[in-house]
């Protein structure tokens, strides 16, 4: 990991960047499923599956999104704090055998009134298959300090 102290006023609206790829294991379906307690048959019972439109068992979306944000984790900005996500869609499904990848593009800026000192930055992660398709997208918002 690599420290980079970047300040609300250093962020460029467009600026990005994309991270390398990651192979969907079925060992992932089944940490997540433990992990999460989400162990419906939709991602675990592959003869269920077999009968489904998508025919084959479909990743937990909040498997794709920590993944998906994990690819994206590295790089620390001591003066930047998750402020949190929203507006997560799970777009197309990930299989196993599907790899992934992350793109992060900051989309908006805006000063924090209610917090002097700081300013929110949001970024828009989009996780892609090697397809193509864009499987999730979400907006990371993020609290950054000024320059003092």
């Amino acid at each position: 990991m690599l420290e980079q102290t970047k300040y609300y006023e250093d962020y460029e609206i467009g600026e990005g960047r994309d991270t390398v790829g990651r192979t969907i294991t079925e060992t992932d379906f089944v940490v997540h499923a433990g992990h999460s307690g989400d162990f419906f048959p939709h991602h675990l019972d592959e003869e269920f599956c077999k009968t489904l439109p998508f025919g084959q068992r479909i990743a937990h979306g909040t498997m794709v999104f920590t993944i998906g944000v994990g690819l994206t984790a590295t790089i620390i900005n001591p003066v930047a704090f998750s402020y949190g996500y929203d507006r997560m869609r799970f777009v197309k499904p990930v299989f196993i055998g599907d790899t992934i990848k992350s793109r992060v593009e900051i989309i908006a800026k805006e000063v924090m009134e209610k917090r002097p000192g700081y300013g929110r930055v949001t970024e828009r992660l989009t996780v892609t298959k090697q397809n193509g398709e864009t499987a999730l997208v979400a907006d990371h918002i993020y609290m950054v300090e000024m320059k003092p």
